[in-house]
């Protein structure tokens, strides 16, 4: 059983058939680790990427660079699902093969920034309650449009009834209901029946090696001008003590460690403090 050090940021690779919950208890027994997270939930159905953390690391996903992400999802037409994937396809239908460039066509119209309907089973949040299981217990589901950007897609192949293509997108896009757009276009009904997430942001699998956080962290790095024991001790800070002074979240380097803070309103609020990062990276090294 590999050892893990306490705090450690790294990408899995979850099959499909698995939830991501209960692919996370796989990876906390298969390191031995009791505090572990992930972000970025991939539905049962769905395989790839997924970014995961252990120790104070889970800390980090709120500020981590996890976009544009990319998918492969392979479009069964003809197919009807309430999941709007092969969960629960209900109904196929009998379609006459399309001709390649309109194939082409109906995914090139989904460039660029799109307003659309999440899918009712997803985990959109209506009134705090997840979508998904207001639809499993029957009751009424009204979504809201919400807006992604397509930065690009493109067919891979097409074997009728089966489309399937890559697609790389703003962070939140539900690419179900991408599939569903693209069925539409083509004037048919539609849900995948693959869909593998290839990357989010700088995030490739790569045998779930540990990763240095701070080359994925989404912010400026500033400096602390003053005694470098306040922030090991944790003590009160001043704005003024710090070279950028602008309003905004920060990283600060410090001696062998890092901290995530924040300034606002004239003030310092730490946001993550106290990671031993010099030793978690030689170790993991």
């Amino acid at each position: 059983m590999p050892k893990a050090n306490p705090d450690r940021l790294f990408v899995a690779h979850k099959p499909a058939g698995i939830g991501s919950n209960r692919f996370l208890g796989q990876i906390k027994r298969k390191y031995g680790v009791k505090k572990a997270g992930f972000s970025g939930t991939l539905d049962p159905f769905a395989s790839g990427v997924l970014i995961m953390a252990f120790g104070k690391y889970t800390k980090l996903f709120r500020f981590l660079k996890k976009a544009p992400k990319s998918y492969r999802a392979t479009l069964w037409l003809g197919a009807y699902s309430e999941t709007l994937d092969i969960e629960k396809i209900s109904e196929v239908a009998t379609l006459p093969p399309f001709h390649e460039t309109a194939i082409e066509d109906a995914l090139m119209q989904l460039g660029g920034e799109i307003t659309y309907l999440p899918p009712k089973y997803s985990a959109k949040k209506i009134d705090g309650k997840r979508a998904y299981a207001l639809m499993r217990n029957n009751e009424a589901v009204t979504m809201r449009e919400v807006t992604s950007f397509v930065h690009e897609i493109r067919l891979l192949h097409y074997r009728h009834p089966f489309v399937t293509f890559e697609v790389t997108v703003s962070e939140g896009t539900y690419v179900r209901s991408l599939g569903e757009m693209i069925a539409r276009k083509l004037g048919c009904d539609g849900a995948l029946s693959m869909l593998e997430r290839l990357h989010e942001g700088a995030f490739y699998y790569e045998e779930e090696k540990a990763l240095d956080p701070l080359a994925y962290l989404d912010m400026e790095e500033n400096f602390y001008l003053a005694d470098h024991e306040d922030l090991k001790l944790g003590r009160k800070l001043r704005v003024t003590d710090f070279q950028k002074q602008n309003e905004a979240i920060y990283l600060v380097q410090y001696d062998t460690h890092f901290a995530i803070i924040e300034i606002r309103d004239g003030l310092v609020k730490y946001l993550l403090n106290g990671v031993n990062y010099a030793d978690i990276v030689k170790k993991e090294r």
